[in-house]
């Protein structure tokens, strides 16, 4: 079985599609690891697609607060401002999906889909050192998440926790096998709002039968959502940040 695997995708519909464009052939069946909204302007096109071709999503912290499901003064005010707009503009139908989505972890097919940690959905797992702790929660050897908007992960070794590194900015992918002997957290990247410093959207895809990981980046309009997040009244702030991934 191959997944295509995916995450914050931030309502960012131009995005989505290039990925799912991309990637078209290479799965078999596709997993999210929240954040569906917050952030951009196509909130419902986003919810429809993970909805219909999505049998296994949790929820992120957007997903929440969008919904209100969360009390907002956590968040930043361009994040509140976001969050406010979605769930004015949300439909019924996908508010009602997005409330009733699980909190990770989940466990599928021997390996683990979370948002932020196994132990807390809303913690963010930048360092080996946040990962170290993390890994002596997991109930599987081998683990997905988000909420960094990071691409990249973690691989406990047995002996010390190693950073895997976002694919170069020169590369369109590149491929890790999964050993065993190890434990793995690893982060697809976002898909609608990178924070690595590389504006293509992330995702990647794993095959169970070869036990490889391929991470992906992929060009994507980014104009066009800039566009939309400016006629929508969303914060500025949210259309610049696309083009430099940060």
């Amino acid at each position: 079985m191959r997944y295509l695997i995916i995450s914050d995708l931030h309502a960012n519909l131009e995005a989505l599609d290039a990925v799912l464009a991309e990637s078209a052939g290479q799965y078999d069946k596709a997993i999210c690891c929240g954040d569906l909204v917050g952030y951009g302007a196509d909130p419902n096109p986003v919810c429809d697609w993970v909805r219909t071709n999505c049998p296994l999503v949790v929820r992120g912290n957007h997903d929440r607060a969008s919904t209100g499901m969360d009390d907002l003064e956590w968040f930043n005010p361009v994040a509140r401002s976001a969050a406010v707009w979605t769930l004015e503009h949300l439909s019924r139908e996908n508010g009602d999906y997005i409330r009733a989505l699980p909190r990770g972890p989940v466990l599928i097919d021997g390996f683990q889909l979370f948002h932020g940690s196994p132990y807390d959905e809303d913690e963010y797992m930048i360092a080996a050192a946040e990962a170290g702790q993390a890994f002596g929660y997991m109930e599987a050897r081998l683990a997905f998440f988000g909420h960094t908007h990071v691409q990249g992960g973690f691989i406990w070794n047995q002996s010390r926790v190693e950073t895997i590194l976002r694919t170069s900015i020169n590369d369109a992918s590149q491929s890790m096998d999964i050993d065993p002997e190890c434990a793995y957290m690893l982060n697809p990247g976002s898909v609608g709002q990178p924070r690595d410093g590389d504006p293509r959207a992330a995702y990647c895809v794993y095959d169970g039968d070869t036990h490889r990981v391929t991470y992906h980046r992929v060009v994507y309009n980014v104009s066009g959502a800039q566009q939309k997040i400016h006629a929508a009244g969303l914060p500025p702030i949210l259309a610049d940040r696309l083009a430099v991934g940060r």
